[in-house]
């Protein structure tokens, strides 16, 4: 599904965060990736993302160059192939827990029928997550599990074949963080969701299927 193949990547005043390095996921794999601040975890991430690109090497998503992409072509891979979760919810304080889920389908145009249809997927969802009964509530009144399930189901709304989650237990206590880590689990099994997070949990990183470590 995603290849990375030799890789080199680096940052001035902080040498090469990757030299040569390679790495494929699967269709369905749910991988977490450790290691210690500066290891390069975000950065990897934001390559995959295509938020970044390396100095060198080639990333693959199924059969084509990411590097070749022009900006739009980019952006256009993003929205229509990546959910992305963080570790702080990130949710819009003006919007309620639904619009905020919502959101992200009028980065395109959208026809009503297709909206509809999304809009039903956002109950099932919502449903699935525990988080039907604060659809209408705002970020600020809801607990920070509630609004960082509410920032999953967001970045599932567009069908992802892959979720990028960074640090997505990091502001969460150990209880909280669990649940969320048994729900990435179940979506990863349910849906067949293609899973990359990076973590300092190995907790979390005990959960997926595939571990890297960086240094």
């Amino acid at each position: 599904m995603l290849r990375i193949e030799n890789i080199t990547k680096q940052f001035p005043g902080r040498g090469k965060v990757f030299n040569n390095f390679s790495l494929e996921i699967s269709e369905g794999d749910s991988l977490a990736i450790t290691g210690p601040s500066g290891s390069g975890k975000t950065t990897l991430m934001n390559i995959i993302g295509s938020l970044d690109k390396p100095d060198s090497g080639e990333i693959i998503f199924r059969g084509k160059s990411l590097l070749s992409l022009t900006p739009d072509e980019c952006a256009e891979y993003r929205n229509k192939n990546l959910g992305f979760v963080f570790q702080e919810h990130l949710l819009m304080p003006h919007l309620t827990i639904k619009e905020n889920i919502m959101l992200p389908l009028f980065a395109t145009k959208i026809s009503d029928e297709a909206y509809y249809q999304k809009e039903e997927y956002a109950s099932i969802l919502m449903k699935r997550t525990g988080i039907t009964a604060i659809a209408d509530k705002y970020p600020e009144v809801v607990s920070g599990g509630e609004a960082q399930r509410a920032s999953l189901v967001r970045a599932l709304i567009n069908k992802p074949s892959i979720l990028l989650a960074d640090e997505p237990t990091g502001s969460l206590d150990p209880k909280t963080a669990n649940i969320l880590g048994n729900l990435l689990v179940e979506l990863n099994e349910e849906l067949g969701l293609t899973i990359i997070t990076a973590t300092h949990s190995e907790a979390l990183a005990g959960k997926m299927k595939s571990h890297l470590r960086l240094t």
